[in-house]
Formats: structure tokens, C-alpha cells, sequence
């Protein structure tokens, strides 16, 4: 029912405002709304509710709604709906970890401070924006949809608003971004990135170098069984391949090994009882030292778990383990002070922390500050909670490193650690290539990692090639036993190692364009003025010449591209042919081609005018072409 909703100009000054030049003015528009097109559904009950529409110069347009009550009582559950018609869209594209983008109906985020990030992009075929919308409020809990209804084809998208139980208020203002500019849709998706940074409260932490170079994690090759000289034997390895420090994953802290969390919360180190001395051990290898924490868990067999009895929020049954209560400040204060100790007792160099999308609260948590507990809101005091972490330990190591996995990837994660990773998907390099590329879009200058890649030890070296080529466009993290792949394997991990550190700067800094999402990004550009490489996935023509490479980087400064320079591509399809169509003549080039683990395999001279040329180039293996 709606229910005293007034439409306004601009009655106010906006509360999220667009930074000027943030957008590029001029753009033609394939969508642009009035205050009419947007309607209000909820029992409002004390509140009232007023919405006030801005159009900037540049087309992007800014909803405002704002919710007031005489005196604070529970926000009531809204809904703001609009509809567009169905008329050249081909897929979309949001944060969410599954592969489907082109089902419309699945099309749905959910989304808080430590889940996902309210964001959906609608594209046509040609990868250009139809209409992105997202929300200013990635703090509390949303749902934004955009499904096609079959009666109507038209495009139903929405965004709901107290779904689940929010404290008393008086007063909710929060805003909605639509851009229905015609711009390339990764255009689209970083300028809400950058919206969202640009807010106070949300500005992103800083990112050090150390987390942006090739990592080595136990998880798959150790799991919870870590041994210190197994696992250092594999690092003496891993740095001669070029990777720069290592994740202790689960299984340091307990001799338990079931992989439940019933045993989590004191954080003492069973298994590795010497861990200052498997510290310093990895450090003579000149490599850093991440471990895990799961952050929320105090598992009932755990030491601690008496002394937090009434400050917890729900049981996971069938792990064992409770989760804390962040609005309680001793809870916060165990949580801080952990990290604290473990940074300095052991001279680590960063956390992998997890599970933090698990701070939420059910029926039965009551919402208020009161009884010890100084937030009413449990997303506020995570808030509260990670800002504080993040401070404290930059104050003892400004260059901390702090990893978050996919789908702890929203707008304030971004605030709260400096590393993404693709969610797991082990001896998947499709979901590796899909999950870095969702991410790399929305995470600005965040540090993007993959999953950390593994394969089988019997499989071909062409196809275990595959783990690393398809996240070539993020930062490598491996975990396969070194010690056990035959030395062909080694040889190929060996090169594209090399050859990512090599082109690091353009395959992490240059201007970036995955193609076609609704087709899992079958290829990939990135370029800078003296280089493109491109990852090729599928049997496509890879397009050169200045429309196909330049642009806009997607996670930072702009970028130019451009076909003057080297030219890599890089064949991550089974077939051998790869079909270059080149827009202006390019004269004589040398062309050399190489194989998975580095051989060159051919070289020759060849006249590359405009038009279509194939080359034959090994499966997993690269083609070069650069001025003779």
C-alpha cells in the first residue's frame, strides 16, 4: 500500500552526491526517468516518504528517497519499483558468484555491509550499459532485483528496503543511481565503484604492492594437515617460480581436524606450536606471511566460549560454533586484540579473514543498545568493528594485508581489507576466469586475486595450463603440491609465472575489457600505449586496432591502447588456429609463437595489412607480435 508519498524536485540537498567529473558529460542515453516512472509500496505507518529525482550533465541520474517519522519507531519494509521495456538487452551482469548471467529471473542481489554489493547492470550484445542501477546504502540489507515479465516483456526492477528487522528511527535517506548512458558496460559498472568510494565512510584502504604480486596458499594442497617443513619445502619452490609470500590457511590453530569450528575462538596455534619460528623461516625465504582467521566464530569446546555466554547472536549447528556479537564492545575488543597480538607475537605480514558475511542476526536478536551493548544495528558494529581493526593494525604495520574472499566484496569490504579473492572453485578455470573478472570490474584499484588454482598431477600440462591462463587478468595464487607435479609442470608454471610478472602493469593496471559476460568473458583485453594482451577463450576473431583496445581502465587511472606496439595473445582454447582481424595496415611485424612451457616454436617475418589473418599457435601457448 503506499502511503503518503510526495515527489519533489529538489527540496533537499542531496545526502550521496555525484563528484564532479567523476563521469564523462556528453554521453548519448538509451534511458532517462521522471519522478512518475518510480513508485513507493510499503505500509509506511508513522513515516512519510518523498522522493526528489536529479539528472547530471553527464545522463546519470540520482533517486533520492527520504523516510521521516515524528519519533523513532521500526523502518517499515518499502519497496521502490520502475519498469523499462525490453529492447536491445541481451544478458546482464551483477556481483553474484554464479556463472548464469543471461537468465533474467535470477537476476537478483542480496545484499549488506559484508555480502555482495547492490549493483545489476543490464547490456546488449554489443557490451554496451543499457541501464545500471545501484544503491547508495551498502550497509544495511537489500534486495535489488530486474527480471523480464513474460506478460508485458517488460524489465520489473526494484529495490527493497527493510526485509529483514532494522532498529528504530526516525529518519532513512538513501539513493538510488541510475545510468542509462551508452557506454561500454565495464565503464558503467567502475563509475559505481567509484561513486561508492567517493563517500564518506567508504573510502577504500589502501592497497600495498605485497598484495599484488603471486601468493602460495596451503588450503588445497594442505588443507587442515599443515606441516612447517612440508610447507616450507614448498615455498623454496614456490619462490624460485615467482611467487612472493604465502597464506596459512585453516588448521593451524587446533589438532582437530574435522573441519568444523567447534574447537575455533582461542586462536592458539596446537598444531603449529612454533609459529613465530615458521614465520621467520618463511621470511628467510624473503616471502610474506598471511594466516587465516575466521573471524566471527567461538566454537563451544573453545576455552573462551564460557566467558562470552549472552553475547552471542545464533548457533551453527552441525559446525559446532556461535557467532559473536559485534555491538558488545568486549566482543570487538577480544576480536582487535587477537589480531593485535598475533601481528606483533609473530611478525606476520597480514590476515586472510573469513566467514565475516556471518555477523547477522536472526528472529530472536533484539535490536536495541542497551544491556552492554553500545549498537543497536549488528551491520553497524560490524562497521564499527572492521574500521577499528583496520586502524589498529595499520598503526603497527601501515602495509597490513588483508584478504576477503568472494562474496565479502561490497563497497565497505573495500574499506575493510585491501585483497578479494574469487570464491573457491578448485580445478574450475572457467568459474576462476568468471568470479576474477565480476570482480575485477567493481573493485577499483582492490587487489584481485584468483581462487588458488590447482589440477591433477597425471593431467596434461596443456590442460592443467588452463588453472593459471584463465586468471591471467588478476593476481595468481596457487596451491598444488610443487613437490609432487612432474617437471614439465613446473616448467609451465615456471613461464606464465614469469611472463605475468612481466606484464604485470598491464594485466592489473591497463585498460581492461572482458568480453561478453552473458558468455563467461570468452575473451579478454587489456592494453596499455606500449602493449595488449589478450586472453583468448573460445574460438572468436580477436579484434585489433584502436576501437578494440582503447578505453578507459577499469580500476583506475584512464589507459590508452593501442595496436602500435606488442601484441600478445594468449591461446586458452583447445583449437591451435587464432583469427586476428586488424583495422589499419600494420606493416611488417615479427611474429613469434611459443609453447605452454615457453619454447619458441616459430618466428618469422610477415606483412599484417588490414583484414583477417590466422596464425597457428600451440594450445596454452602465446602469440607475439611486435615491431622487427
Amino acid at each position: 500500500m503506499r502511503k503518503r508519498l510526495t515527489r519533489v524536485a529538489l527540496a533537499y540537498l542531496p545526502l550521496f552526491v555525484l563528484m564532479a567529473g567523476a563521469v564523462a558529460a556528453g554521453q548519448s542515453t538509451i534511458f532517462q526517468f521522471t519522478l512518475e516512472d518510480f513508485d513507493v509500496e510499503g505500509d509506511l505507518g508513522t513515516f512519510e516518504a518523498a522522493l526528489d529525482l536529479v539528472t547530471y550533465d553527464s545522463g546519470v541520474q540520482r533517486l533520492r528517497l527520504q523516510l521521516t517519522a515524528p519519533s523513532p519507531a521500526t523502518p517499515p519494509e518499502l519497496v521502490v519499483r520502475w519498469t523499462i521495456p525490453s529492447v536491445d538487452i541481451d544478458g546482464y551482469w551483477n556481483p553474484n558468484i554464479a556463472i548464469d548471467k543471461v537468465g533474467f529471473w535470477r537476476n537478483r542481489v542480496e545484499s549488506r555491509s559484508t555480502n555482495q554489493a547492490p549493483v545489476i547492470t543490464l547490456l546488449n550484445g554489443a557490451d554496451r550499459n543499457r541501464l545500471t542501477f545501484a544503491v547508495s546504502d551498502a550497509l544495511r540489507p537489500t534486495e535489488s532485483r530486474c527480471y523480464l515479465r513474460e506478460e508485458d516483456a517488460l524489465f520489473h526492477c526494484s529495490v527493497r528496503f527493510f526485509a529483514e528487522r532494522a532498529p528504530a528511527t526516525d529518519r532513512y535517506i538513501v539513493a538510488l543511481w541510475l545510468d542509462g548512458r551508452d557506454v561500454a558496460y565495464p565503464e558503467a559498472i567502475a563509475d559505481v565503484a567509484d561513486w561508492w568510494a567517493a563517500h564518506e565512510g567508504y573510502e577504500p584502504s589502501p592497497v600495498p604492492d605485497a598484495a599484488r604480486w603471486p601468493m602460495y596458499s596451503t588450503w588445497y594442497s594442505f588443507h587442515q594437515n599443515l606441516d612447517p617443513d612440508e610447507v616450507i619445502a614448498e615455498l623454496e619452490i614456490a619462490k624460485q617460480l615467482g611467487y612472493e609470500a604465502v597464506i596459512v590457511d585453516d588448521g593451524w590453530q587446533t589438532l582437530d581436524s574435522s573441519r568444523g569450528y567447534a574447537y575455533t575462538g582461542d586462536w592458539e596455534p596446537e598444531r603449529i606450536p612454533d609459529m613465530r619460528g615458521f614465520v621467520d623461516r618463511v621470511h628467510d625465504l624473503d616471502m610474506d606471511f598471511l594466516l587465516w582467521y575466521s573471524l566471527p566464530f567461538m566454537g563451544e569446546n573453545a576455552k573462551g566460549f564460557e566467558a562470552f555466554q549472552g553475547k552471542y547472536l545464533w548457533y551453527w549447528e552441525g559446525q559446532g560454533a556461535w557467532v559473536l556479537d559485534p555491538r558488545y564492545p568486549e566482543v570487538r575488543e577480544l576480536i582487535i586484540s587477537t589480531y593485535e597480538k598475533a601481528l606483533l607475537d609473530w611478525d606476520l605480514d597480514g590476515f586472510k579473514i573469513d566467514f565475516i558475511d556471518r555477523f547477522t542476526p536472526d528472529e530472536e536478536t533484539v535490536l536495541t543498545a542497551e544491556d552492554g551493548r553500545d549498537f543497536a544495528s549488528v551491520d553497524a558494529a560490524v562497521d564499527r568493528l572492521m574500521t577499528d581493526v583496520m586502524e589498529r593494525l595499520r598503526a603497527i604495520n601501515p602495509d597490513i594485508m588483508i584478504e576477503f574472499r568472494q562474496r565479502y566484496i561490497g563497497p565497505l569490504m573495500r574499506k575493510y581489507g585491501n585483497m578479494f579473492r574469487a570464491v573457491d572453485c578448485p580445478n574450475n578455470a572457467v568459474a576462476n576466469r568468471v568470479e576474477t573478472m565480476d570482480l575485477r570490474l567493481l573493485s577499483g584499484d582492490t587487489a584481485v586475486h584468483s581462487d588458488m588454482f590447482m589440477w591433477h598431477p597425471n593431467d596434461t600440462v596443456e590442460h592443467a595450463a588452463l588453472q593459471i591462463l584463465n586468471v591471467l587478468f588478476s593476481v595468481p595464487q596457487i596451491s598444488v603440491r610443487l613437490t609432487e607435479i612432474p617437471d614439465e609442470h613446473l616448467e609451465m608454471v615456471r613461464f606464465w609465472t614469469e611472463y605475468w610478472r612481466d606484464n604485470r602493469e598491464v594485466l592489473l593496471d591497463g585498460a581492461l575489457q572482458p568480453s561478453r559476460p552473458a558468455a563467461l568473458y570468452p575473451m579478454i583485453h587489456a592494453s596499455n600505449e606500449e602493449k595488449t594482451i589478450v586472453g583468448l577463450y573460445e574460438e572468436m576473431v580477436v579484434p585489433i586496432g584502436s576501437a578494440a583496445m582503447g578505453g578507459r581502465r577499469v580500476g583506475g587511472s584512464a589507459a590508452g591502447g593501442a595496436a602500435t606496439g606488442v601484441i600478445d595473445v594468449v591461446n586458452a582454447k583447445p583449437g591451435m588456429t587464432v583469427v586476428l582481424q586488424i583495422d589499419n595496415d600494420l606493416g611488417s611485424r615479427q611474429v613469434s609463437t611459443y609453447d605452454v612451457t615457453g619454447n619458441l616454436i616459430d618466428q618469422s617475418t610477415r606483412r599484417l595489412t588490414s583484414g583477417v589473418h590466422n596464425f597457428s599457435v600451440p594450445t596454452s601457448g602465446l602469440l607475439r607480435i611486435e615491431q622487427r
